[in-house]
């Protein structure tokens, strides 16, 4: 009888949108909780904001709903047995346009943030998944002072979304 328990790493397909959170969150929470496993988009979704997102939340790979059946369960093979990065084609030259214009790099040191102690409270409190009416009502703050803490706190960390932010902090061990 084979385990169940493997050495081998996992792979979770993703969608962007979900009922509860969007995937592109999931995913940055999850790359961080289960480092050994694989995330795959699998959306309808082929902005280039998205696709940065999920690449920098940690996606292992990108591709549109409109693939064929075998070239998704191909996708999922050759990411996990070969560390592959699969990527729908239209996917890929977008990717490869966003490397070619855009330098990504944090600029926050490690042992060093900018961040007020309201600022590190509220990206403590989107870590653990509060949305802006939540961190409003724990905080007792208007739900615009929260955006526009979030704001300051994208704005200082060099990040364009709430999944980037998460991902820093947990990344910096700040939370």
């Amino acid at each position: 009888m084979k385990s169940l328990n493997t050495a081998r790493p996992q792979a979770v397909l993703m969608d962007i949108e979900m009922p509860l959170t969007n995937g592109i969150e999931a995913v940055a929470i999850g790359s961080s909780l289960y480092p050994d496993t694989k995330f795959l988009m699998l959306t309808v979704f082929d902005d280039e904001d998205k696709i940065f997102e999920a690449i920098q939340a940690g996606a292992s790979g990108y591709l549109l709903k409109d693939e064929r059946v075998e070239k998704i369960i191909n996708s999922i093979k050759e990411m996990v047995e070969e560390g592959g990065a699969p990527m729908s084609p239209g996917i890929a030259r977008k990717a490869f346009a966003l490397l070619s214009k855009a330098s990504l790099s944090e600029k926050v040191s490690e042992d060093q943030t900018d961040l007020s102690d309201r600022e590190m409270e509220i990206l403590k409190l989107l870590v653990e998944g509060y949305d802006f009416r939540g961190t409003a009502e724990k905080l007792s703050i208007s739900p615009h002072t929260v955006r526009k803490h979030i704001g300051n706190i994208y704005q200082k960390l060099h990040v364009n979304s709430k999944a980037q932010a998460i991902r820093l902090a947990m990344k910096k061990r700040w939370i």
